[in-house]
């Protein structure tokens, strides 16, 4: 939650335009100053504030609870504080029932309001904080959300049941848009965690300076620009879980960093010289092969296998093609909601889903079946409105065809490894000798396949 706040200033009297607006920038505000009502009015119809600071008596034209009560219709969010050299109770009493957040005499001291903007940054905060939990118990059971019947997707629900109350961290691997997210949501909101904050963070989205801020957090000063302290989501998400998203995309210098700070449970902010204990569960996830960019230099070892003491592995849709119609199904339910009449999909629409290759997964799909929702004009999906790259895709045919609906060897290879180790309880020797290698090509596929043991 930002800090700093968005103000209007309405007064007829220019010094004090000046000096309120001189003041509130060098708290690192936003000023925007009007000297009469009309003004103030037409501003908030084009631009968004969080704060209006009003005098009452302006001349004879719009009064400052005239601008209270107009805006309380243009931005209903917005705080209102008022100001006046002729205070009486009636006015106090005015301004207050038409819901002005306060109400100062003038001359008024700049500490006043100064004091008045800080609560108001804590209240909105607070705000902030109560819409994010709430919404994050509205989806605390969503492992709901998670559409799949397919072995390997029941091999991920239980996986999720066994991790998802204990402490150790985990590792989910698989491509872009195979649903990684919902699967760390699931894991923390069905965890003794759920009360508490689940945070996200693409690694691979920011900047290395700014990523580190917002992980560890900063103090005011430690850079052009850090107006303030703040704290980083090691310390936002306190009790709750922290998912790193794309953590391949982490600088070398900041993988070192980050593995000091899991070790030790605790951060040193940006420019800070003490450092902070925190209590979070950490997930990651990557949609590149781990132990692939480790080999080659790029990806620390021991970050690695700090990160990958649970692996959680989504297999792309094209290995799980049984599970299409089900998520189509959800889809259409998702994007025909009332008042919209129902929409149905056509058996040739189905056919073509299911035969297409679908290189950006669940998250290709679903935005198919919403824009064959919004551009169908009847109630039934058919082929010839699914996008061109889907539609006029070869449907495999002969030989092709056999294996279209089955993982691929690495996949296969992947499963058989981790049955017979889960047999052999972990004993890599016993696990060898069921699948009748030796131990030293048992142990690269265990590297090759990133599986803890």
């Amino acid at each position: 939650m930002r800090n700093h706040l968005n103000i209007l200033v309405v007064d007829d009297d220019s010094t004090t335009l000046d000096l309120l607006q001189e003041a509130l920038t060098a708290e690192a505000h936003s000023v925007t100053t009007s000297q009469s009502g009309e003004e103030a009015l037409n501003l908030g119809r084009t631009q968004s504030f969080d704060v209006v600071i009003s005098d009452i008596k302006m001349g004879m034209g719009v009064s400052g609870l005239d601008v209270l009560k107009s805006f309380r219709q243009i931005t209903p969010t917005a705080d209102v504080i008022l100001m006046t050299a002729f205070g009486s109770m009636e006015s106090t009493i005015e301004a207050v029932k038409a819901g002005a957040y306060d109400y100062i005499s003038k001359p008024f001291r700049l500490e006043e309001i100064l004091l008045i903007l800080e609560r108001l940054v804590e209240k909105r905060r607070l705000q902030n904080e109560n819409l994010q939990l709430r919404h994050q118990l509205e989806e605390r059971f969503s492992l709901s959300s998670i559409i799949g019947r397919t072995p390997a997707m029941l091999e991920v629900f239980k996986k999720i049941g066994y991790v998802a109350d204990g402490r150790s961290t985990v590792l989910i691997t698989g491509d872009s848009g195979t649903g990684k997210e919902l699967v760390a949501k699931a894991i923390h909101y069905n965890s003794q965690r759920a009360q508490k904050k689940f945070m996200a963070i693409n690694c691979g989205a920011l900047t290395e300076t700014l990523l580190e801020s917002e992980l560890f957090g900063h103090v005011r000063g430690a850079f052009t620009g850090a107006m303030s302290n703040k704290k980083g989501i090691f310390e936002e998400a306190e009790g709750g879980t922290v998912f790193l998203d794309e953590v391949s995309e982490m600088s070398t210098a900041l993988q070192v960093k980050l593995l000091r700070v899991l070790d030790e449970q605790e951060v040193r902010p940006v420019g800070g010289s003490g450092t902070i204990k925190f209590d979070v569960r950490i997930i990651a996830a990557s949609n590149k092969n781990l132990l692939e960019l480790a080999e080659n230099g790029t990806f620390r070892h021991d970050l690695l296998y700090r990160l990958n003491v649970i692996n959680i592995h989504l297999p792309p849709l094209r290995e799980r093609r049984d599970d299409i119609p089900l998520l189509v199904a959800h889809f259409l339910k998702k994007f025909s909601q009332p008042p919209s009449p129902p929409i149905s999909i056509a058996e040739d629409a189905m056919t073509v889903l299911c035969s297409y290759h679908w290189p950006g997964n669940i998250r290709e799909l679903e935005n198919t079946i919403e824009a064959a929702s919004a551009l169908t004009r009847t109630s039934v999906i058919t082929a010839k409105e699914l996008p061109p790259r889907v539609s006029e895709s070869p449907v495999p045919s002969g030989p092709e065809a056999l294996f279209a609906d089955l993982p691929s060897l690495d996949e296969l290879e992947r499963r058989y490894l981790i049955r017979a180790l889960e047999a052999a309880g972990n004993n890599k020797s016993r696990a060898a000798e069921m699948m009748g290698i030796n131990r030293k090509t048992l142990t690269r596929m265990v590297e090759r396949h990133g599986i803890k043991v």
